[in-house]
């Protein structure tokens, strides 16, 4: 009997062991992927340090050392302007954080099942679509004589066309309105998981207590999110300065430039347009130094005061 156990200890072990070579498999091809596109351009990161022009090679370049950084640092006006767009995109972004905590939970409590998937798949629909897209939609709706304008005129709300698309004083919440619309639905998926995955029996034991639809959200569902919300809000902290680039290089315009203009494009127009591929360079790894240095800080300040770290 000792034998005929062993026997079968040994091909359990083998068993799993088989196993664990099939997963890794299954997810070499994703690795490669990572490596690939995330770690292997890390070696561009070398631009910086030289007077790099297209065309001539690296080692006829000039080494220039930390001098694109020290220019970036004392380069007050651009940096100070780009990081407080960037800024003020994010932290936007941050206050309509529960949006989609708030979505999810109304559609929760819809109880014609063919209506929630029916709002569900509108409002994760527009995830899908391009920002190119969504400019043409804007545009068409927002132009001087867009849908907005010429329903405003015929209303005499406003004898004149409003130009929203190149209003500075509002394109930051233009923009934010933007992100909401196209983000909320996909955003409110993880939301919903995290509903779905809440125990029955916490409503049930609410509703023997004698509590109602909004007392179950109150005391069942919300308490259920929060721990989901914490983790994706600390990651939103830490990605600050990443606040994406297709949707203002599309709605970028001269009359909104300095209020529209992100670190991601910033970077973009001083490499391709500008060709001063070094400079770019340096700002896109203090981008990327600030925000691993954020991600660290706040996975720090969650395990403090949660207990457990988010990595």
């Amino acid at each position: 009997m000792m034998k005929v156990e062993r026997l079968n200890n040994i091909v359990k072990k083998k068993r799993i062991k088989a196993s664990g070579v099939y997963l890794l498999l299954m997810a070499t091809p994703f690795i490669i992927f990572v490596l690939a596109f995330y770690y292997v351009p890390l070696f561009g990161w070398i631009y910086a340090f030289f007077d790099y022009k297209p065309g001539i090679p690296l080692s006829h370049s000039t080494f220039q050392g930390l001098k694109y950084f020290k220019l970036m640092l004392n380069d007050g006006g651009d940096m100070a302007r780009v990081i407080t767009n960037t800024l003020a995109m994010s932290f936007l972004g941050i206050l309509c954080s529960p949006l989609p905590v708030i979505f999810a939970i109304m559609l929760n409590e819809v109880r014609s099942k063919f209506f929630k998937k029916f709002i569900q798949t509108t409002t994760t629909l527009p995830y899908f679509v391009g920002w190119i897209i969504v400019f043409s939609l804007a545009f068409n709706i927002f132009s001087s004589d867009g849908v907005f304008n010429r329903m405003i005129m015929n209303l005499h709300i406003s004898k004149d066309p409003i130009n929203v698309l190149g209003n500075i004083n509002i394109v930051w919440s233009f923009q934010t309105m933007l992100g909401i619309w196209k983000n909320l639905g996909w955003n409110a998926i993880i939301y919903i998981a995290a509903i779905a995955g809440i125990d029955n029996e916490l409503y049930d034991a609410a509703k023997v207590d004698g509590a109602g639809r909004f007392r179950c959200m109150r005391h069942v569902t919300i308490p259920g999110l929060i721990p989901t919300y914490l983790v994706l809000l600390l990651l939103s902290i830490s990605n600050l300065l990443s606040v994406g680039f297709e949707q203002y290089l599309v709605f970028f315009n001269h009359l909104v430039a300095n209020r529209i203009e992100v670190i991601d494009y910033y970077t973009y127009s001083l490499g391709i347009i500008s060709n001063d591929y070094s400079y770019a360079t340096a700002v896109g790894i203090f981008k990327t130094v600030v925000s691993i240095v954020l991600l660290f800080s706040v996975n720090h300040i969650a395990k403090k005061s949660r207990g457990n770290s988010i990595i």
